[in-house]
């Protein structure tokens, strides 16, 4: 959590933040899991507060380079 809250959520309003308030506001949350063939479509609701921090985050977890 600590490299995750280093790496991704760096100026971020949680980049200070507690280990509860990142899983409460960003793991935790509401959303429709499709499966398809190719792809997975995670729908989040348009009035969750932290969509632009967690847009941030994923495109900074996407940026890491991958190891494997």
């Amino acid at each position: 959590m600590q490299a995750f809250r280093q790496n991704c959520l760096s100026k971020t309003s949680l980049a200070k933040a507690t280990v509860g308030t990142i899983r409460l506001s960003l793991l935790k949350l509401g959303a429709r899991i499709t499966i398809s063939c190719r792809r997975i479509l995670i729908a989040i609701s348009t009035a969750f507060p932290y969509q632009n921090i967690l847009g941030i985050a994923y495109s900074r977890i996407q940026a890491i380079p991958n190891s494997g």
